[in-house]
């Protein structure tokens, strides 16, 4: 099987933290320096790190920047950024530190031409973060609706959008397992690519996600490889993780 890892490092205040449920109040920092934190994973290693600015995300304020800028050129692997995308300049300087990817999440339900022109631009950069409550999208660190998830990559899908990172926020920092049935479903809907994120908390939830479908092939882990459940060495033996 395979299925690609990207460890997350989610940065608030300038340190290394994980979130239950996307809430702000349950924080629990894991290292005062992001870039050590990345490192650590790569030196595991990772090929891939999903990075993601929370202050920008909660906030629209942007104040991280400069980590993920310091974890590319430190690391030299790929880098998914995310968190607090709102304009064109957001995604070229993001590119321009080095981000192979650049999610967008609020501003492609509040406004999906911006996706499209985006996607115009930027081509194969761009992914599209979809966190969804059951079916309702979140936006704006989750504090607010987003619409239906259905409806969403139904609009996203038609304008061309190639990769999909769909949360569920029930399963998020909860080491539960992912929704399978959910992530299946989101994967039937689209002809993208789509990553798993929220709820893997073991190396068997791996093996059942390389599984769900054929699209569904990659994974964001973040507190299971904080708390130690297995390591990145651990499960890109198991599921032979590539650069995609």
């Amino acid at each position: 099987m395979t299925l690609t890892l990207l460890p997350a490092v989610d940065i608030r205040d300038g340190r290394a933290v994980r979130l239950v449920q996307g809430r702000a109040d349950a924080e629990t920092v894991y290292d005062d320096d992001p870039v050590a934190a990345a490192q650590r994973w790569v030196d595991q290693g990772s090929t891939w790190l999903h990075v993601v600015d929370l202050d920008a995300a909660f906030e629209g304020d942007p104040r991280n920047r400069h980590l993920i800028a310091d974890i590319c050129a430190a690391t030299g692997v790929f880098v998914q950024a995310s968190g607090g995308i709102r304009t064109l300049d957001d995604i070229r300087r993001s590119i321009g530190y080095g981000a192979q990817r650049v999610v967008i999440g609020t501003m492609a339900l509040e406004d999906p031409g911006f996706v499209t022109t985006a996607l115009d631009e930027f081509g194969e950069h761009i992914v599209v973060g979809l966190d969804a409550d059951g079916t309702t999208l979140r936006a704006r660190g989750w504090t607010t609706e987003g619409g239906d998830l259905f409806a969403a990559l139904d609009l996203l899908t038609v304008v061309g959008v190639p990769r999909f990172v769909f949360t569920d926020i029930a399963r998020d920092g909860m080491l539960g397992g992912p929704n399978l049935d959910r992530l299946a479903a989101v994967a039937d809907r689209t002809t993208a690519h789509v990553t798993a994120s929220g709820g893997v908390g073991s190396l068997e939830d791996l093996v059942r996600l390389a599984a769900v479908h054929p699209r569904v092939d990659e994974v964001i882990v973040g507190k299971a490889l904080y708390a130690g459940r297995f390591t990145v060495t651990d499960a890109l033996t198991l599921v032979k993780g590539h650069p995609s």
